[in-house]
Order: structure tokens, then C-alpha cells, then sequence
């Protein structure tokens, strides 16, 4: 299945029904009055979060969704049938934007959720609706009102604990290929990963987290330089950046210092997100080479460099338990942030 990120669509939620004029007519009844029934409501356009999705493929060469206007009224006081939902099932952390692609409408990040994202019109009133007692005959009925229609984009970000970061060729597929049972495609050659990739890492503790891989970035990406920055947004819900940096190459400082260039360019918090560097590919690496690499890394950086290989899994296990434990914090800290759920209030009243 080929993976799509984003996706434009218009929706048209349905027209109310219209209201009737009708009068009662019965053979012993002599004066039946106005029984006109009001319109059905329209159809409402739904988006739905839901499992076992990852891409918005589906939106690509189907774009236009309307919903079914609703029943008109009939004689009886009978009101029109409300018409079904038109429900657009996405992803879970699907953003919905308006057609100007900044306005926030919705942020779907739960299986299930689920916003109205055009409203369908409400039904006309029925001649029934007007009758009083200085009316008694009312001939008016309303047409149903129209249902909202637009353009809006869908936006997929994946839901990811973990994102794994760096220049093209820093050994991320590998990483994740050792790691996961993810098996995205490996090669000697830059830009191999061309879109995200997911990945579930599961520890011997019975912990497990989500890792995110996405393309390789280079300098200029924030300016549409190779693949650009479109797929940092799918690590923008991670709690921690895994930093892999080749540790082959001969200026690791520079390959470090131009990620974080692009990820303070692209802007929406990445560049503060806690981060995790190691230097990779070590079992390519003469000891002078990882001891002097190291040291010039970690000027760089600022921080402690651990030392991996996704090719042997050398210094692995201590970094996905570096990442689980950052993991495990962020979960901790949002289940904090939730807010406490109201009490009942006593049955017995309050205290005299």
C-alpha cells in the first residue's frame, strides 16, 4: 500500500427536507386543519479516527464526498426522514485543516474520535408548524435549509513515542530493522527511506514503544532542499529524538549540526525535544576512530554520546532502555496533566 501523508477534499453535507401544506380531510371531520409535516434533517459529513489505518491513500482519487439531503414532510404531521451520516474513517492522528491549511478544525489522536466536519441542514417547517388561532388555514411551508459545504485537507501524523532523526545513510533503517519487526528497504545509497516508517520496539521487561523512522534530512530541507521537512510533522508527537550520526564520515560535528539547523528551521518545538545522539555504525570504526569521533560529537552536541551498531546491535540494548525510560517519563507526565475526574455528588446530601 503507498503510504500518503496528505490529501484534499471537499464535503457537502445534505440539504434539510422541506416542510408540507397539507390539510386533514376526513368524511365526518368538518373542519380539518392544517397537519403539514416538517422536513428531515440533512446529513452530516463525519471524520472518525480508527484503528489498523496508516495512510490517506484512500483520499487520493476520492475526493468528493456529499451526504443525502434530508426527507421532505407529508400530510399527517408525518416529518421527513433525517438522512444517514457520511463518516470519512482516518487515521488516528489526523489533523483536519481548513482550506487555507493553518486553521486547526480538528486533531484526531484516539481511536473513535470523531468531529462534525460539515453540518447538515435542518429540515423546513411544515404549514402545521404556522397554524393559531388567528391562522387557521396557514398555507406556508419553509424549504429546507442548506448543509455547509467545503474544502478541507487531512494531515497525517503518525503516533509515534519515538523518532528517529539524522542525514540520509545514518544507518536509521537498519536501526530500525534491528530493533522491530518493521522491514523497511536497506541500502548503500542516500534517501533509501522515502516515506515513514513505524516500528514496535518491545524489551525483554515486557515495555514496548513506537518508533518512527523518517527520511533523511539535508542541509536546506527546511527550504525544500532534497525530500524537504513534509515528514518532520510525523515526529512532532514523539516524547524523544533518537540523534543517529555516521559515524564513518569524517566531520561528525557538522553532520550533528546540520540536523539541528533543519529542526530549529522547521520550528514547532522539535529542536527542544528531549535527545538521545549516538553514534552509529562503530563496528566500521578503528577504536582511534570511535574514541576521537566520540569526543568531537560530544563537544558538539553537549551531551553524553552513546556508542551503537544497528548492523551487530553493539550498545542497542543500553539505547532503546535509554529510550523507553524517556518514554515511560512523557507517559507519566500526560497522565499527571489529565485532570482529575468529577465526583459524584452524595447520595445522603450534603452535612447538616
Amino acid at each position: 500500500m503507498k503510504f500518503l501523508d496528505e490529501a484534499k477534499v471537499w464535503v457537502k453535507a445534505g440539504d434539510g427536507g422541506d416542510g408540507a401544506v397539507a390539510f386533514r380531510r376526513e368524511k365526518f371531520l368538518e373542519f380539518g386543519g392544517p397537519d403539514g409535516g416538517d422536513g428531515g434533517k440533512g446529513g452530516d459529513v463525519v471524520a472518525e479516527a480508527v484503528e489498523g489505518l496508516n495512510t490517506l491513500i484512500d483520499y487520493r482519487y476520492t475526493q468528493h464526498f456529499r451526504a443525502r439531503k434530508g426527507g421532505n414532510g407529508a400530510g399527517g404531521n408525518r416529518t421527513g426522514a433525517h438522512a444517514p451520516d457520511v463518516v470519512l474513517k482516518v487515521p488516528v492522528g489526523t489533523q483536519i485543516l481548513a482550506e487555507d491549511r493553518r486553521t486547526l478544525i480538528a486533531d484526531l489522536t484516539a481511536p473513535g474520535q470523531r468531529v462534525v466536519i460539515a453540518r447538515g441542514g435542518d429540515g423546513g417547517f411544515g404549514n402545521a408548524h404556522y397554524k393559531s388561532s388567528t391562522n387557521r388555514a396557514p398555507r406556508r411551508a419553509d424549504k429546507g435549509w442548506p448543509g455547509e459545504e467545503r474544502w478541507i485537507w487531512l494531515r497525517l501524523k503518525l503516533i509515534a513515542d519515538a523518532g528517529l532523526i539524522g542525514l540520509p545513510n545514518a544507518g536509521k533503517s537498519t536501526f530500525l530493522a534491528a530493533v522491530s519487526a518493521a522491514r523497511p528497504k536497506i541500502a548503500d545509497y542516500p534517501f533509501t527511506t522515502l516515506h515513514p516508517q513505524l516500528g514496535v520496539v518491545r524489551l525483554g521487561s515486557g515495555e514496548e514503544f513506537v518508533l518512527a523512522d523518517i527520511p533523511g534530512l539535508i542541509e536546506g530541507a527546511h527550504e525544500g532542499a532534497g525530500l524537504g521537512d513534509r515528514f518532520l510533522g510525523h515526529v512532532e508527537r514523539c516524547a524523544v529524538l533518537l540523534h543517529l550520526v555516521d559515524g564513518t564520515q569524517p566531520d561528525v560535528a557538522k553532520a550533528y549540526r546540520t540536523v539541528r539547523a533543519e529542526l530549529a528551521g522547521y520550528g514547532h518545538g522539535l529542536a527542544e525535544k528531549p535527545e538521545i545522539v549516538a553514534l552509529n555504525k562503530v563496528d566500521a570504526m578503528t577504536p582511534q576512530a570511535r574514541t576521537s569521533r566520540r569526543r568531537a560529537l560530544e563537544r558538539a552536541a553537549g551531551r553524553q554520546v552513546m556508542l551503537i551498531s544497528g548492523a551487530t546491535g553493539e550498545g542497542v540494548p543500553e539505547v532503546l532502555r535509554a529510550v523507553a525510560d524517556m518514554v515511560a517519563a512523557e507517559r507519566r507526565r500526560r497522565a499527571a496533566a489529565q485532570p482529575a475526574p468529577a465526583m459524584p455528588p452524595s447520595a445522603t446530601g450534603p452535612a447538616r
